[in-house]
């Protein structure tokens, strides 16, 4: 009898862990579907976008190099991708109004930053900034990186960089070194040479390149550095003298005038543009933006049109480690120059 109420009492376990066993099953199996469910719509977001327009933010005028970039690789977008990418230019404060701009916007996918130059030289040059460019900004693709000119007057003496150099060691302070504004690539580009070659040049800011370039070529400013894309034309008229360029190699675009480097070893600067987004965007729709953008950078027109420029097409490696390494090297000649924004 006490065998018996055992074994029965052992079945009724055994039917009491089947009831209690079923539930527990379905519910493992639910919490395994729902843990797979966040992946399955990211994948799902990243296939549908952009279902809107995308803006890109310039933190400069319009009819800037960054305007340019902006325009050419949002056409490209909007063919490939079946939504308008829109450029919106938010000027100020050195590309910063822009930038904050972006930090600030929901990180969907539907705020993108024209990243530049001056974003790696602002966050030395800016003392106090309401946000930090490296950490808010996530890097999705390099665009395109390219010289600036050294370029002259043409009836200035000066014809080589050992003559200009010799020209402002025997003349210190005599040369007039034009730039867009305190802090942009073209100063610094500057301040670099001044230090490397070891003269003694005068700066000359203005309130952008295009009224620098004005002045260069009527005379009242001897020199400036100069990004490719405004001067080039200038230069094939004979309106300036290209001197040299800052790259380590000679540009395409103007293979006839040496680097500065052949004279100052060592010495680099460069500009170069590539496309942010807000921190915190899916890694899904920056894979798509980076596949996108690289493939229009491989295309025949794309390409065509940057070559014609002189423009070098950025590798697609590591854009947010180049971008990094910039800041930091310009970081360096800003505090060396003791740079500081008007």
């Amino acid at each position: 009898m006490i065998h018996r109420l055992g074994v029965q009492a052992r079945m009724a376990r055994a039917d009491m862990g089947g009831i209690y066993e079923t539930p527990r099953r379905k519910f493992l199996h639910l919490a395994a579907g729902a843990a797979a469910l966040p992946a399955v719509s990211r994948t799902a977001r990243a296939q549908a976008y952009p279902t809107r327009p995308v803006r890109i933010v310039v933190g400069f005028p319009p009819g800037g190099s960054g305007d340019f970039h902006a325009r050419l690789i949002g056409q490209w977008l909007s063919e490939r991708l079946g939504q308008q990418f829109v450029v919106e230019n938010r000027p100020g404060a050195g590309g910063n109004i822009g930038t904050e701009a972006v930090v600030r916007a929901p990180a969907d996918g539907y705020t993108l930053l024209l990243a530049l130059t001056p974003n790696a030289i602002n966050a030395t040059l800016y003392e106090r900034l309401n946000f930090n460019f490296i950490r808010d900004i996530a890097p999705v693709a390099g665009i395109v990186h390219g010289p600036h000119v050294l370029v002259m007057h043409p009836a200035h003496s000066s014809k080589s960089v050992s003559d200009i150099i010799a020209y402002a060691k025997a003349n210190p302070a005599k040369l007039n070194m034009a730039s867009g504004g305190n802090g942009t690539p073209g100063h610094i580009a500057g301040e670099l040479f001044k230090i490397m070659a070891g003269v003694n040049l005068t700066h000359v800011p203005y309130r952008g390149e295009g009224p620098a370039l004005t002045d260069a070529i009527s005379g009242q400013v001897q020199l400036m550095f100069v990004s490719v894309t405004p001067s080039l034309e200038l230069i094939r008229a004979g309106k300036l003298r290209a001197v040299a360029v800052t790259t380590p190699v000679r540009s395409p675009a103007l293979p006839d005038v040496p680097t500065i480097a052949e004279t100052v070893p060592g010495y680099e600067a460069y500009g170069w543009a590539g496309m942010g987004a807000p921190k915190g965007t899916p890694p899904e729709i920056i894979e798509k933006l980076n596949g996108q953008i690289n493939a229009g950078l491989a295309s025949p027109g794309i390409k065509a049109r940057y070559a014609d420029l002189g423009i070098i097409i950025l590798s697609p490696s590591d854009f947010g480690k180049f971008v990094a390494e910039d800041t930091q090297r310009w970081a360096k000649v800003i505090r060396a120059a003791n740079i500081k924004v008007e």
